[in-house]
């Protein structure tokens, strides 16, 4: 499909000048749109959304839409209009453009003078992450959460996760269940902790929000000069949820000492010094909304969210490396280990965090 064909669907603002593949994201396709508006330029992001991954992309522009519009109703057009992703409609009215061959795309204003990154050791820039999840959740504390599409069924289903998990590993269509032998006794003998906040979702103990699903830190976008965290981005994953989760995954993925591929375990840590700093900035802004359940049961999302994180690289291994990208036959293996190390550093921790989430609440 051509590019400037989906681009004149859409309503961009002045004469087209250029575009750039921005490489960073693992599932949609997304471009640098350059216009210039006589002596004014406009950026815009372009995106095709992976139908692989998301069977029903119109139901993720429903959710996104409701989504940024609840928030910048709460905004109420004062302060930084960077702070709530902006969609451009097509010119039949639509959220996205759906071209001959059946791809979606969607088109949304760049952010200026803004930065992402990947992971940070500068504890403001942690704090900060937190807080733009709090945030995040805060502003959408009064959203009807049934009201939004599961676009990924089960996502953070760990109970579904573990059962799946132990399917596969009965049918061993890969043949590699010996290899993974140590890691699935490990897993096995956790799936209680596991299932710790699908009990609570059954029990009916524990509210529905909406929740983000996908809180690292290269989904927030800060102010260049300040560092000051603007907006939270790539809502495709915003569903229904618990607070828990979008604490617990976001802890996972900035507190973890070595990213999800490192290979030496003896260096993985649970940084108790991030984790403070993301707590405190986390719970600074969502603490007052919370029931006493969800204050007294959140310092176990880190370690349920790890345990479901290693239960699915340790399922793809087992199917043959169908979901995950991997760059060998290993990697999703060395990602599962990567992941129960994490586990046990926390496991040998969570008293401290426990202290510490107390702390901010």
């Amino acid at each position: 499909m051509n590019i400037l064909t989906v681009l004149n669907n859409f309503n961009p603002k002045g004469e087209y000048l250029c575009r750039e593949v921005i490489k960073s994201g693992n599932i949609n396709i997304t471009y640098l749109v350059t216009y210039v508006d006589k002596e004014k330029t406009n950026k815009y992001i372009l995106q095709k959304i992976n139908r692989y991954v998301f069977n029903n992309p119109a139901h993720v522009m429903k959710n996104v839409i409701e989504v940024t519009n609840h928030i910048r109703h709460k905004l109420n057009n004062f302060g930084d209009k960077r702070q709530v992703l902006e969609f451009l409609p097509t010119k039949l009215g639509l959220s996205y453009y759906k071209d001959d061959d059946g791809e979606f795309w969607r088109l949304y204003k760049y952010i200026d003078n803004s930065v992402s990154y990947d992971n940070s050791d500068d504890m403001f820039i942690v704090e900060q992450a937190g807080a733009a999840f709090g945030k995040f959740q805060l502003m959408l504390n009064d959203f009807d959460s049934e009201s939004l599409n599961e676009t990924i069924k089960d996502f953070h289903n760990t109970e579904k996760r573990f059962n799946d998990l132990f399917i596969s590993a009965e049918a061993d269509v890969a043949g590699r269940k010996n290899s993974l032998q140590k890691e699935l006794d490990y897993l096995s003998e956790r799936q209680d902790t596991a299932n710790f906040f699908c009990n609570l979702i059954k029990e009916r103990k524990i509210p529905i929000r909406v929740t983000h699903n996908d809180t690292k830190c290269s989904n927030v976008l800060f102010d260049k000069d300040t560092n000051k965290a603007l907006t939270v981005i790539d809502l495709d994953t915003v569903m229904a949820g618990l607070v828990a989760y979008d604490f617990g995954d976001g802890t996972r993925s900035m507190c973890s000492t070595f990213g999800e591929d490192e290979t030496d375990y003896e260096k993985i840590d649970f940084d108790l010094i991030k984790y403070e700093a993301y707590a405190k900035g986390f719970l600074s802004k969502v603490s007052p909304t919370l029931t006493d359940i969800e204050g007294e049961t959140l310092y176990m999302g880190p370690l349920v969210m790890t345990l479901e994180l290693a239960s699915r690289f340790a399922k793809d291994y087992l199917d043959g490396d169908l979901y995950f990208k991997c760059n060998s036959p290993l990697h999703n293996k060395i990602r599962c280990q990567n992941q129960i190390a994490l586990c046990k550093k926390i496991e040998s921790k969570l008293s401290k965090i426990k202290q510490i989430t107390f702390k901010y609440l």
